[in-house]
Order: C-alpha cells, then sequence, then structure tokens
C-alpha cells in the first residue's frame, strides 16, 4: 500500500513533469511562431538591403562613365 508521503511525492512530480512538458512546448511553438519567421524577415531585408546598395553602386558606375 502507497504511504501518504509516497502519494504526495507521486502526485508533486506529475505535476512538476507537466509544467516541464508544457515549457517545452510552449518553446517549441514559440520558436515556430515567432522566432523562425522573425529571423527569415530580417534575412530578407538584409538581402534585400544588400541587392539595392548593388544596384545603387552599379548606377553611380554608369554614371561616371558617362561624364
Amino acid at each position: 500500500m502507497v504511504t501518504e508521503i509516497g502519494l504526495f511525492y507521486l502526485v508533486g512530480m506529475t505535476v512538476l513533469f507537466f509544467f516541464w512538458a508544457y515549457g517545452i512546448v510552449s518553446f517549441v511553438l514559440d520558436l515556430k511562431n515567432k522566432f523562425i519567421p522573425k529571423g527569415r524577415q530580417y534575412l530578407r531585408g538584409r538581402r534585400r538591403l544588400k541587392e539595392e546598395q548593388k544596384r545603387e553602386k552599379e548606377r553611380q558606375e554608369r554614371e561616371e562613365q558617362l561624364y
């Protein structure tokens, strides 16, 4: 037969396991829904800025060649 302390221990560990698992699932969902899209958006913006700078540089070189 399970003692009161043993039962308290099992209930406590079950509750702690629930919050531990909930924390892991929440973290994974935050990564999937917040951080990964923000990272992709940041990289797209950096690529776009780099392309714009390249186009501007080429345009300036063409203008210099015309003069």
